[in-house]
């Protein structure tokens, strides 16, 4: 069979024929778009949650089996309190944000007559690879129409009865529209994922969501530029000047709230001044939330002082394996590390976190802005849960991912992480413009770059 005829290139091909399509349509349909797949998904939520529960079975005996961990289990459950309304009110969100495209973050006049505009434009075609959440399906369908890019998406084989039903839903709310019902695509198997990251000629970002062995693999295996991050190694330092309020309830928000996040906190550090006092009421509120800490000498031998002794202090408090602080839990189980200064945190953080999301409690300025500035991850909060990393709650309506990188986008992505930006230049004399005029001899020309004020492109 050749390349041309294969299921994978047939797709890639529809999503790039879709984008370049798209581009011609005005945005208001693209908005439109999205407030008809709201309320086609409202008219399928009860088909859609069936089958998410037909998955929730499923994944809960390979669970039993020990084939699929629980906090995977967790990622899958669309019912579970607020998840369904939260990701249709994020399509309304998204729908309502302004229009990350045409934006100018540059104008020059280059000569008379002669204008330079660097314009924000979408990227093109987006391959997503996520584990698990069915939801993202939604999440990064909003983001990619507003954003005006086209999306293939790949969920885990755990969810694939919640994602086609909801891949359908996008699918027919599509075809009410101007927008191509192939701009949102879903592919089922690895196989199909295998063929895709061949097809640079016709894909240009990939966006894994997921383990680190994941994104490993994908950029092992592809041409096309990856934005993603890995693990979510998150954590907290407690500075010496720390209040105990603010540490109590920044440390457990930041790993009771919803610990198989890749933004709940999995590392805290502590200032070895703490250990007497502020330490054990903070390991209080863990334990008493049943977090199983995981400790250092000096932090478990200050816990051992402990009077009167929590309940689950024998069985909650153990001494920290040699892996405690590159391990991502992804349960209710935290690494703490005693350090002696903020300088020995910072170097600690950076040699072993991954540069997701990183805090400081702390009632020092300084201290504040060191570690700001010295931590070298996409988030550095100050006295603030690590769960506030997230695309919804940065004001994004929903996000694509978070990166963990340095090039083009970092942190959630959300619309402005899915555009990039092309040069329009623009001659407005009479004769046209030709670079032969320039130079630096006599009756050549010299380039003016006088600053232009604009927000928009003028034609």
């Amino acid at each position: 069979m050749s390349t041309e005829a294969t299921p994978a290139v047939s797709i890639a091909k529809a999503s790039k024929s879709a984008f370049e399509a798209s581009q011609l349509i005005d945005a208001s349909e693209r908005v439109r778009a999205l407030h008809e797949i709201r309320i086609e998904l409202g008219a399928s939520k009860e088909s859609i949650l069936e089958a998410n529960e037909e998955d929730m079975d499923a994944a809960q005996a390979d669970v039993d089996a020990g084939r699929m961990s629980g906090s995977l289990l967790k990622r899958l459950d669309l019912r579970k309190g607020d998840k369904w309304e939260s990701m249709l009110q994020g399509i309304t969100d998204v729908a309502n944000l302004p229009d990350p495209n045409g934006k100018i973050s540059y104008a020059s006049e280059l000569d008379d007559n002669l204008e330079l505009y660097r314009v924000s434009c979408p990227i093109g075609v987006l391959l997503v690879i996520f584990e698990a959440r069915p939801e993202v399906v939604v999440n990064i369908a909003a983001l990619a129409i507003k954003s005006g890019n086209a999306a293939i998406l790949k969920g885990g084989k755990e969810s694939n009865r919640t994602t086609q039903l909801i891949s359908k839903a996008i699918q027919i709310a599509l075809s009410r529209t101007k927008i191509p019902d192939t701009y949102i695509q879903t592919v089922q198997s690895r196989a199909e994922v295998s063929s895709l990251l061949e097809l640079n000629q016709y894909i240009d970002l990939v966006i894994p969501r997921g383990s680190n062995e994941l994104v490993r693999n994908i950029k092992n295996n592809t041409h096309i530029p990856v934005m993603g991050h890995a693990d979510g190694l998150c954590s907290i330092y407690l500075d010496k000047s720390a209040d105990l309020e603010k540490a109590v309830r920044v440390v457990v928000d930041s790993k009771v709230d919803y610990p198989a996040a890749c933004n709940a906190v999995e590392t805290l550090i502590v200032h070895e001044s703490l250990l007497q006092n502020l330490w054990p009421e903070v390991a209080k509120s863990l334990l008493a939330s049943s977090v199983i800490l995981l400790c250092d000498t000096p932090s478990l031998s200050a816990l051992s002082a402990l009077s009167p002794a929590t309940p689950n202090i024998q069985t909650h408090v153990r001494p920290a394996p040699p892996d405690a602080y590159t391990t991502e839990h992804l349960n209710l189980t935290l690494s703490v590390l005693t350090l002696q200064s903020l300088s020995a945190a910072i170097q600690h953080i950076n040699a072993h976190s991954s540069h997701h999301t990183d805090c400081i409690v702390t009632e020092s300025t300084d201290a504040a802005s060191t570690f700001t500035r010295g931590v070298d991850s996409a988030g550095t909060f100050v006295n603030a849960s690590t769960r506030f990393a997230d695309g919804f709650r940065y004001g994004f309506g929903a996000e694509v991912g978070i990166s963990t990188g340095r090039i083009h986008a970092r942190g959630p992505v959300g619309l402005d992480g899915l555009v990039t930006y092309k040069y329009v230049l623009r001659g407005k004399g009479d004769k046209g413009h030709v670079v032969g005029e320039f130079g630096s001899g006599e009756g050549k020309k010299r380039y003016k770059h006088t600053p232009i004020h604009a927000t928009s492109l003028p034609f």
